[in-house]
């Protein structure tokens, strides 16, 4: 049953995408592909300071792709970078635990219903594509994470 849940929250956010569309301003901007799928996106990154203040995409491909660009806007759109790449961290965590790893719900919201997509390696690319893609153009935009900014281990 929590099965069918978790498809269905997939398949809201891949019918009704939140944050589609590629928009302006914004500092960083990024194009990733995963060739052994297809799947495409070209993510921007508009930055307030250390908020993220825009997350903006076009992207192609699968239903997981797709659904998994839509939560990433969702829990990182308004955050802190600190914040965005922790649930970037968690996220990614999920990817690669196969399924054993336990998601934190308070952190990861929707994005738990790919927990089941971690079972299948070929898939936790298409889910892991948009985040790579984030991480990527908030490098891009400048972003710096609170401990990078404090020791000044940030790259310019």
């Amino acid at each position: 049953m929590l099965d069918e849940l978790y498809q269905e929250v997939i398949l809201d956010h891949y019918r009704s995408p939140h944050g589609k569309g590629l928009r302006e301003p914004f500092e960083g901007e990024t194009h990733h592909v995963n060739p052994t799928c297809g799947d495409e996106i070209t993510l921007r990154v508009h930055l307030d300071g250390d908020t993220v203040a825009d997350v903006s995409y076009d992207s192609v491909g699968c239903s997981i792709s797709q659904a998994s660009a839509s939560v990433l806007y969702d829990l990182v759109n308004g955050k802190s970078v600190d914040q965005a790449m922790f649930a970037l961290d968690e996220f990614s965590r999920l990817m690669t635990g196969k399924g054993e790893t336990e998601p934190d719900e308070d952190v990861l919201e929707d994005a738990v219903a790919f927990a089941g997509v971690s079972k299948f390696p070929a898939r936790v690319k298409c889910a892991l594509l948009s985040w790579m893609a984030f991480k990527d153009a908030a490098i891009r935009a400048g972003a710096k994470t609170t401990a990078e900014a404090t020791s000044g281990e940030a790259n310019d």
